[in-house]
């Protein structure tokens, strides 16, 4: 098992490595620069989280989210949660491992992560999106609570809020895509195979569309043709004093999975080829920047 993590660790590595200290640990992202990067013109940034047990390459792998980075002429960048090799986990509220046990500060991991970008690579401070699969959804919900002065909006893929409520400085659009046929991460919630508690899908819609100040009663559309084999469906929050949107993006039978991209092992369940994630979240975040 060893030896396969550390071959996904290497042979799926997105681009540069770089290393920061915070809160007395070393800590790492990866960052792949699209081809038409500039360094003098401000370039958004989309950070994309791990779920619990796979790190930043890995997370670029399973997601295919730098393919869109060269398309769209944004920075990819993969962060590393903490833990033992490459299963790594991020500090998200309720879950997961080591990292909520010891108290590991994800947050203040991430902000310098942005600093970092900002600094070194100019990325645009007013552009700067989240997304995240599973562990790595809840902790972009966590960070679209505390970082909110910093985060244009977020894009959870199979991962709810870790936390009970939300407290943003700010209304954060949100984008969240789920299946409802998700094992580890259950649509109505629960526990997970575990043990760990998990919030459902419509707590954490529910949190931000109230947080955002949105309308309860959202409008809904098909994203689906008759003929796939898996509907889609989206409901839209709209919260017209602020120009935003909260989201949820319902896969009907979708498993643990990112979907446009083919399930790596049948133990995640089904997922979606007739929508992108990538396309949809990156459409959605094109609407918002920071003011």
């Amino acid at each position: 098992m060893l030896v396969t993590r550390l071959l996904f660790a290497w042979w799926f590595r997105p681009g540069k490595t770089r290393f920061l200290k915070v809160g007395g640990l070393k800590r790492s992202y990866l960052i792949h620069l699209p081809p038409g990067y500039d360094p003098r013109t401000p370039t958004p940034v989309v950070l994309a989280l791990h779920g619990a047990t796979m790190n930043g390459p890995m997370m670029a792998w399973f997601s295919g989210l730098s393919k869109k980075a060269d398309e769209a002429g944004f920075i990819a960048v993969y962060p590393d949660g903490t833990g033992t090799f490459s299963s790594l986990n991020w500090n998200a509220g309720t879950c997961c491992g080591s990292a909520v046990q010891k108290n590991i500060d994800d947050v203040g991991f991430i902000n310098a992560v942005l600093d970092d970008l900002i600094q070194g690579f100019n990325a645009d401070p007013r552009r700067i999106y989240v997304t995240g699969m599973s562990n790595g959804g809840m902790m972009a919900y966590r960070l679209a609570s505390e970082l909110s002065d910093r985060i244009a909006a977020i894009a959870p893929v199979s991962g709810t809020m870790g936390t009970r409520t939300c407290h943003p400085h700010r209304p954060v659009p949100i984008l969240h895509i789920h299946g409802t046929a998700d094992k580890f991460m259950p649509y109505a919630g629960g526990r997970s195979p575990s043990g760990k508690l998990l919030y459902s899908v419509d707590h954490s819609i529910q949190a931000w569309v109230k947080a955002n100040g949105g309308d309860e009663t959202p409008l809904r559309d098909v994203l689906s043709k008759p003929e796939d084999e898996m509907e889609v469906t989206r409901a839209i929050y709209r919260a017209e004093q602020h120009g935003l949107e909260v989201v949820l993006v319902v896969i009907e039978g979708g498993g643990h999975t990112w979907p446009g991209m083919k399930s790596p092992s049948r133990s995640l369940g089904k997922s979606a080829l007739n929508i992108s994630a990538n396309d949809l979240m990156w459409e959605f975040f094109q609407k918002y920047q920071l003011t």
